[in-house]
Parts: structure tokens; C-alpha cells; sequence
């Protein structure tokens, strides 16, 4: 008998505090106006955004606003810093392309993010794996004549990285509200530059529009340098699968100075004036 009343005991105290744990009304929480949440906004940091656009959609939605991004800038706005024409205050009052602006002044004014791209070193640790499957855009190459005694080349490699719809078929993320579509806007939204210099001139084939399937970087013939192979394709690899090298063009880079790979907001990412 005593066994079953603790039993009955225990079952009766859960369902008090589950009942206790429910909302009476069936919502889920309060609900703030959103010029509360544009106040919170002007006191996070940068490398908080995310965090705090996901708390809630109005939280999103501040993130979304011209006003937002605005705000931001003023900020950490410098007068010691020097910046682009394009991303001086002068400029930013278009709204066209104000987000992707703001996020590339960040990396020239905001310390935490200026130390990110300083701190690059010119042959990376690891063989980047985030190109796989990017679609090569533009291809050039130029001479570079500095303070070194050799000449040396720089060959640039402009990609757009597979859309997460190749990856898992689904629709298309989160859009923002159609009236800050403008100020979304970004010609270059999952582009990179690989920037790959070497000590002579070597012919390029021509890749544009072509899957890059294939990255290695290896120690050079003469063990001082390295060696850098890029393999393209017609299409892309599935996950899981090789790469058939004899159906790819192969670009040997031989000996190589330096490997960068340089994201959209990079301050030395080439971009447009007019974005």
C-alpha cells in the first residue's frame, strides 16, 4: 500500500507542475513593438547580429532595416580610417547595396574585424575545402613590379560558391521584407577571390564558367617554394564522389609565393564603385 501511494504521490506532483509550467493564454510570451527591439539594436555589437536577429522575427526584421544598418556605421565610423570611396559617409547615404557596404567598412574601421583579415598568413595551414564546387566567374592575371628584385605574377580567381539550394534541394532561406530589398542587395553574396602568386608567368587555360572540383597545395619541386593544382569541370562533384581528373582541365601553379583567399567584405576584395 505504501508503495502505491508514493507511486500515485509522485504522478499527482508531475502533473501539477506540468499544469503550473503552461501558459493559460496558449501564446509565447510578450510581445514587444519593434521600435523596442531597434532600441536594443543600437547597443549590440557587430559579431552579435546574428545572435540577435534570431531571438525573435521582429528582432529579424530590425536587422533588415536601412535605419539598422545606418546606425551601425555611424558607430564605429572613424575619421582616422581610411576607406574606400565608396564606403565614406558621403556614399553611404544610398541605400542600394547598404548592407554589404556597412560589412565592408567593418573590416577597415572595427578592430576585431580588421585583426581577422591581418592575421592571413601567405601559404594557409590547411588547403581550403569551402571552394568545392564554386563556379569560376572571372579569370585574369597582372605583373606585379614591387620592391622585390624578381617580378612576380598574381593570378585571381573569382568564384561564386554553390547556393545551399544545390546542396539540399530545398527553397530559399529567410527573404527580407520586399521594401529593404535594396538595401540587401549584393552582386557579390557568396563570392571569393583566390589570389595565387608566383615567381614566373604560366599559361592559364581557360576556366570561366567551369566547376572547380579540385584544390591542392604541395611543397615545390625545389622543397623552398610550393606547388598549387586547381582541377575545373563541366559540372559539379556529388558528395561522396572523386573527382575523374581525365575529364577536368588541370591548372599547375609552380613555384608559388603566396595562397590568399579573400572573402566578399575582405578589404582587398576587388568590388565595384557603383555597387
Amino acid at each position: 500500500m505504501d508503495t502505491k501511494e508514493s507511486i500515485n504521490g509522485r504522478t499527482a506532483s508531475r502533473k501539477k507542475k506540468s499544469k503550473r509550467h503552461k501558459d493559460p493564454d496558449g501564446g509565447g510570451g510578450e510581445e514587444y513593438p519593434i521600435d523596442i527591439w531597434l532600441l536594443l539594436a543600437s547597443y549590440i555589437r557587430p559579431e552579435d547580429i546574428v545572435r540577435f536577429s534570431l531571438i525573435c522575427k521582429k528582432a529579424w526584421t530590425v536587422t533588415c532595416t536601412a535605419a539598422f544598418w545606418t546606425r551601425l556605421y555611424r558607430r564605429h565610423y572613424s575619421l582616422d580610417a581610411y576607406l574606400p570611396l565608396r564606403l565614406r559617409p558621403e556614399s553611404m547615404e544610398k541605400l542600394h547595396c547598404l548592407r554589404a557596404c556597412v560589412i565592408r567598412s567593418l573590416y577597415h574601421m572595427y578592430e576585431p574585424f580588421a585583426s581577422r583579415v591581418s592575421r592571413n598568413p601567405a601559404i594557409p595551414d590547411s588547403t581550403p575545402s569551402t571552394l568545392k564546387n564554386s563556379r569560376c566567374l572571372l579569370f585574369w592575371c597582372k605583373k606585379i613590379e614591387g620592391n622585390r628584385q624578381e617580378v612576380m605574377w598574381e593570378f585571381n580567381f573569382k568564384f561564386k560558391k554553390q547556393s545551399p539550394r544545390f546542396k539540399s534541394k530545398c527553397c530559399k532561406g529567410l527573404q527580407p521584407p520586399i521594401q529593404y530589398e535594396e538595401v540587401h542587395t549584393n552582386p557579390d553574396q557568396d563570392c571569393c577571390l583566390l589570389q595565387i602568386t608566383t615567381f614566373n608567368f604560366i599559361f592559364v587555360p581557360i576556366v570561366m564558367g567551369m566547376t572547380f572540383t579540385l584544390f591542392t597545395i604541395n611543397v615545390s619541386t625545389d622543397m623552398r617554394h610550393h606547388r598549387v593544382r586547381l582541377v575545373f569541370q563541366d559540372a559539379p562533384v556529388r558528395n561522396g564522389k572523386k573527382p575523374r581528373l581525365e575529364q577536368g582541365v588541370q591548372v599547375v601553379l609552380d613555384p608559388v609565393h603566396s595562397v590568399r583567399l579573400l572573402d566578399w567584405w575582405h578589404p582587398q576584395y576587388p568590388f565595384s564603385p557603383k555597387a
